[in-house]
């Protein structure tokens, strides 16, 4: 072999080497800070580890999977509605620290409906959801 070829194959080799000692310190790095999702019924049919932090979704309904959040729940959360919620499974309870609510082009808050109507920009035919929260879990109402 000649030294042009053997330096090809040294600085191939050195690259390899380099590549796959970056990804499995960006792997390393980054396994604290990947979130895996789980269906309730992943969760109940195969538990994951003590200190796993995951994610959650489905829909809010009174049993299931209990959750407990300490914060302000989102105004949306409430029985039959979409939520996302990242955690841990501890004791069969998944203890959230952030919960986030599913909702759709519609919704409107509130408070952006008294602006548009002070501004006489406000159509009535609009579908609004403006119903309160009923679950209550953690937000004091």
């Amino acid at each position: 072999m000649s030294l042009k070829k053997k330096r090809r194959v040294q600085i191939i080799l050195v690259a390899v080497v380099g590549l796959a000692l970056a990804t499995g310190l960006i792997g390393y790095a980054m396994q604290d800070g990947i979130n895996f999702f789980r269906s309730p019924t992943q969760v109940t049919e195969a538990p994951p580890k003590a200190q796993e932090t995951f994610r959650i979704g489905g829909l809010v309904e009174e049993a299931s999977v209990p959750v407990t959040y300490n914060g302000l729940l989102p105004d949306l959360f409430k029985e039959g509605e979409g939520m996302i919620g990242s955690g841990r499974l501890v004791d069969g309870t998944f203890q959230a620290t952030e919960i986030l609510a599913k909702h759709d082009e519609e919704y409107m808050p509130v408070e952006v409906i008294d602006a548009l109507k002070a501004q006489g920009v406000y159509q009535e035919d609009r579908k609004t959801r403006t119903e309160p929260v009923k679950n209550g879990a953690g937000n004091g109402t």
